[in-house]
């Protein structure tokens, strides 16, 4: 797709891989990041970006790669790349000099697993994806997630069908001893959080619990709109009662 009139990101629906082409510069870093991450969303696994065909006409350009790694790095199911034949390194992706070394890297360490269900936004939609979270768990033997992701999946539901009124597609899986879970809607409007609500307060709290439950969270823009919102639970964050 085009991102820019000096760098387009070039994409392979058959397979990982993404090219870079043209001149990579401060001025198109936007663009590329949007791309690569809109990416990232649409087919679950790790991308290859290969700089092969790109001139990086500024160094600082290239650390587009370590943000759009460290967002996959929290994402279910997502990964990063880089294919470089002269083998510079960014710092955090890991780089490779041929397409042979990058590929062999994907297969060394395949997919594990991913669920994925999209949902409209309607009341029932949490209880769906509260099953998708228990069926998840089972399957992939982390059974002391299930109340947490549940607790996080549903606020994270309830806030799409409460304030983005959009479809959904909510993605869970695991990482190690980890769960990812994310939730894509098509609405701009990024979630608020200010920190712990009076117990006195009527609404507000859905983040509060995901920020109980969960290591990690946050929230992506993603292009041409909408946001993913994610967050990471380790099995030794205990979930709290709530009543």
């Amino acid at each position: 797709m085009p991102t820019d009139v000096r760098c387009l990101v070039e994409t392979d629906e058959s397979s990982a891989l993404v090219r870079l082409t043209g001149v990579l510069d401060l001025a198109g870093l936007d663009a590329v990041r949007g791309a690569l991450l809109a990416r990232l969303w649409q087919r679950p696994g790790a991308l290859i970006v290969d700089l092969s065909g790109v001139r990086i006409a500024d160094p600082a350009a290239r650390g587009v790669l370590d943000q759009v790694h460290h967002v996959a790095a929290d994402w279910p199911a997502a990964g990063l790349l880089v294919l470089d034949p002269a083998g510079r390194s960014n710092g955090a992706a890991p780089v490779h000099r041929s397409l042979d070394s990058a590929q062999a890297a994907l297969r060394d360490a395949p997919l594990a697993a991913v669920l994925t269900a999209d949902l409209p936004p309607v009341v029932g939609a949490a209880r769906e994806a509260r099953a998708l979270v228990s069926d998840g768990c089972a399957r992939w033997g982390v059974p002391e997630l299930a109340e947490p992701a549940s607790i996080a999946v549903t606020e994270m539901v309830n806030n799409v069908v409460a304030h983005a009124g959009t479809p959904m597609t909510v993605r869970l899986a695991p990482r190690d001893s980890t769960m990812h879970l994310a939730v894509r809607d098509h609405s701009d409007r990024r979630p608020a959080y200010a920190g712990l609500a009076p117990l006195t307060s009527t609404g507000g709290r859905g983040l509060l619990l995901i920020d109980t439950v969960a290591r990690r969270w946050g929230s992506t823009p993603l292009l041409p709109g909408g946001k993913v919102v994610w967050c990471v639970l380790h099995p030794e964050d205990e979930a709290p009662l709530v009543g």
